[in-house]
């Protein structure tokens, strides 16, 4: 686990946007643990967010030529990415994000910002069904560029409809990397280097059960 990993952990349980207990998932099943990015919801909280992003970007050294963040989680996530990656990284980038219905008057049109170009890196909070990739592919093409990786938060590493991750199905049907800024395997790390030991029993339970 990389410094930065561990740290944006602990980031996550100060704004408690990662707890422990039970949780029903949509899915309906039982989750020992569960993730809300709604709660960096303050200026200093979406600022260091940001930085996590555009941390693990550059981990991951991919080529892109604009962000984008999908509406509309995803606008201030991509928002704190792109002045994260300028601040920290000298990487001035172009971003850019969608409407939920197109804009009649003014300027028109669905897209706010850069222009949707090139290879386009998206930024967002977790990937699920996989259902708010295929809309961005979607819209990716049509403005005739392509998406070259996707961002997220955190990779639950847990199956979907099949033996695969939501985000083992993205990778291989799309032949795009996914760049999580951390996995369920670091904060499985991170609660055996603490001395959680019940709080990691449950966890490791869970995984066997639904991981992959």
């Amino acid at each position: 686990m990389e410094t930065y990993q561990r740290e944006f952990i602990e980031f996550a349980l100060h704004y408690k946007a990662l707890l422990f207990g039970e949780f029903t998932l949509k899915s309906g099943r039982k989750s020992p643990y569960f993730f809300n990015m709604g709660c960096f919801n303050t200026g200093q909280a979406i600022a260091k967010l940001g930085w996590f992003y555009a941390t693990a970007i550059r981990q991951a050294q991919v080529e892109y030529d604009v962000l984008f963040g999908p509406a509309y989680k995803g606008i201030p996530l991509v928002t704190g990415t792109a002045i994260a990656l300028a601040e920290h990284y000298a990487v001035d980038k172009p971003y850019c994000f969608n409407r939920k219905e197109a804009k009649n008057y003014g300027e028109g049109g669905m897209i706010v910002g850069a222009p949707l170009a090139g290879r386009v890196l998206m930024i967002d909070d977790v990937i699920s069904a996989g259902v708010t990739v295929h809309e961005v592919i979607r819209i990716v093409h049509e403005a005739g560029a392509s998406l070259a990786a996707i961002a997220i938060s955190v990779d639950r590493q847990e199956r979907g409809m099949n033996q695969q991750s939501a985000v083992e199905e993205v990778e291989q049907k799309h032949h795009i990397p996914v760049i999580p800024i951390i996995r369920l395997k670091h904060v499985l790390e991170y609660l055996k280097e603490v001395g959680k030991d019940s709080q990691l029993e449950r966890m490791l339970a869970y995984r066997a059960q639904y991981g992959v």
